[in-house]
């Protein structure tokens, strides 16, 4: 693994070894950074579900301005401080220990509002893309032009409407598939 572009362009990142996580390929986070471009300049960037820390560190190297990384799986966290360490990451990042809705909520407790949300959690978790969905959906955590990313397995279909996001756009590659949703009226 490796970082395709930016300040931290090739530098090597840390696998997950024998931890039971599925990083998003380099190929699929290099078509989705060239599909969000310059806009993640001076960003916030919320990269949940973590695992390594490739998809926050990539947006951080792109010139977010700041990127929460929210990991619940406490082997899964460390490889992440191991990977910001490596690149002497000190700011601009944030580590959150945590599942996905409770850090959620503590971002909500905090008035943060995001440019960007990542969302790829375990193929096996399926019912973690609804529910956070629609926790998204109901919270002001996105920017009025911000975008909710979701990384899913192509056969699993989502939502294309909630109640205030919509699915704007799908990117197939392999068995993978990315689906952006922005909040309806930003669309």
């Amino acid at each position: 693994m490796r970082v395709i572009a930016g300040k931290f362009r090739s530098r090597k990142l840390k696998g997950p070894g024998l931890l039971p996580l599925r990083p998003t390929s380099d190929r699929l986070r290099e078509t989705l950074f060239n599909i969000l471009a310059p806009a993640v300049e001076d960003s916030l960037f919320v990269d949940l579900y973590a695992g390594t820390g490739a998809i926050g560190i990539e947006a951080l190297s792109r010139g977010a301005r700041e990127v929460i990384l929210v990991e619940s799986n406490f082997r899964a966290a460390r490889l992440v401080r191991e990977n910001l360490a490596a690149l002497e990451i000190r700011d601009g990042a944030e580590l959150i220990e945590s599942d996905a809705l409770t850090a959620l909520e503590r971002l909500a407790a905090r008035h943060s509002v995001a440019d960007f949300i990542f969302l790829d959690p375990p193929y096996v978790q399926m019912p973690e893309h609804a529910s956070v969905l629609e926790y998204l959906d109901a919270s002001h955590l996105i920017a009025p032009r911000g975008l909710v990313i979701v990384e899913h397995h192509w056969r699993v279909e989502l939502p294309e409407r909630l109640d205030r996001l919509e699915c704007t756009r799908e990117i197939e590659q392999g068995e993978s598939m990315l689906s952006f949703y922005q909040l309806a009226a930003a669309a």
